[in-house]
């Protein structure tokens, strides 16, 4: 083994190591009594449900993640990779037909082997905590139309990529770095009416004191509110959300069908004027922004590494190919991918405390943020005291004890200044 295959290797265990450090702290981290915050709004048997939730899910991925990485381990060092790229050759279909037909076997592959640990989260863990409502043929339809848009979708990128690298010259990075922007971008935009509703049913939320109050909320913020739309959530769980998707005429603003059924008008208006609050303070466009960054630098990265020699022996292969060289540099550039991943998870959480501050400042009762932050916490049964480490690893969003905290501070701070 050569020494950067000595670095993804490394990478690899390291990654794994970190995580599995990561959780062990959470696991500790656990305490039997209910937060003051949360008395008499988590019972003691629910609370302990949580725990045994958080603590069978932690185990479970730790099961998956030994798995994987001993998948791909036993197939490089097998030298499965040089294996399957002189069958694939050996049908003389070209250099990008090649390509694609290596990348999706491997696709297919690890999707085949992700299957039986899907299935048993869904039917067997989400299950016993009284989460899961998928019925067999949802998971099977959802699995074949998941499928079905990897390949067409996935597959027309992979192509302009492919073709990109191999005939565009020195600056196939950058025809790639637009190509992956533009294709990004035009899903966004796509999304909300063509590609969600494969998968679930969106309907118009009726007239009523909800759709008004909303409306009227919109109105006071001069958000360009248009209509706003009900998910049946409750097809696949009994978990709740609310999220704020597309751009531009096609933008949506999605409540689940759940989080209406637990929550009252107030609490769902701070719950959207949370996510208007991103739009708001331009936290769509900042990620977006950041996207597109992330995408430039990977492929300048690619640009220098997609046929170092070095690149291929750390992976036992006889030939070199723009295919092959992509997919073992997705494998080397995992840890800059980690760091830039730590960073982005920072941007996120302080995007939440601000779209927080936003909802509280915004509605006509403050309080309410913190009661739908608490009923959202309850019913998905939610970790309420991650560890530090855990949290700086994983979350895109601040425990949500930490969000009560800054809400009542911040609500704190605006009495001061209002009575001064």
């Amino acid at each position: 083994m050569n020494l950067i295959g000595a670095i993804i290797l490394i990478a690899m265990i390291a990654d794994l190591v970190l995580h599995f450090s990561g959780d062990l702290l959470n696991l500790r981290h656990l305490r039997d009594d209910v937060p003051g915050e949360f008395e008499g709004v988590f019972e003691a048997d629910k609370y302990r449900l949580s725990q045994e939730y958080l603590t069978t899910r932690t185990r479970f991925g730790w099961l998956t993640a030994i798995f994987s990485l001993a998948v791909v381990l036993v197939f490089w060092f097998s030298r499965g990779f040089d294996f399957l790229d002189h069958w694939v050759r050996s049908m003389g279909w070209g250099t990008i037909l090649t390509g694609l037909v290596f990348i999706g076997i491997l696709m297919l592959g690890r999707a085949a082997l992700s299957l039986p640990f899907s299935i048993y989260s869904t039917f067997k863990i989400e299950t016993d905590f009284g989460f899961n409502r998928t019925s067999v043929s949802t998971f099977v339809l959802d699995l074949i139309k998941g499928l079905l848009l990897a390949i067409v979708l996935g597959g027309v990128l992979l192509v302009v990529v492919l073709a990109l690298f191999e005939y565009a010259g020195p600056h196939a990075w950058i025809y790639c770095w637009a190509a992956v922007t533009v294709f990004t971008l035009a899903i966004q935009f796509l999304a909300p009416t063509w590609i969600m509703p494969l998968f679930n049913t969106y309907t118009t939320l009726e007239e009523g004191d909800l759709r008004q109050a909303i409306f009227d909320y919109a109105r006071s913020i001069d958000f360009p509110l248009t209509n706003i739309f009900v998910m049946d959530g409750s097809r696949r769980s009994t978990k709740s959300n609310a999220f704020f998707t597309g751009f531009g005429r096609n933008k949506r603003i999605v409540l689940f069908d759940t989080l209406i059924a637990q929550h009252s008008i107030d609490e769902l208006v701070a719950v959207l004027a949370h996510e208007m609050g991103h739009y708001k303070k331009k936290h769509i466009i900042q990620s977006i922004l950041l996207g597109i960054l992330q995408t430039g630098l990977l492929f300048f990265l690619v640009s220098f590494f997609i046929s170092h020699q070095g690149l291929f022996d750390a992976f036992f292969m006889r030939q070199k190919s723009v295919y092959a060289g992509l997919l073992f540099f997705g494998l080397l550039y995992t840890p800059i991918d980690f760091f830039i991943g730590l960073g982005l998870q920072l941007v996120s959480r302080r995007h939440e405390y601000d779209a927080d501050r936003f909802a509280v400042a915004t509605t006509a009762a403050p309080e309410a943020m913190v009661d739908a932050l608490k009923k959202l916490s309850v019913n998905n049964l939610s970790n309420l005291r991650p560890h530090p480490f855990y949290v700086f690893l994983n979350y895109s969003h601040p425990p949500v004890l930490e969000r009560i905290r800054a809400i009542r501070l911040y609500r704190g701070r605006e009495t001061e200044f209002a009575t001064a």
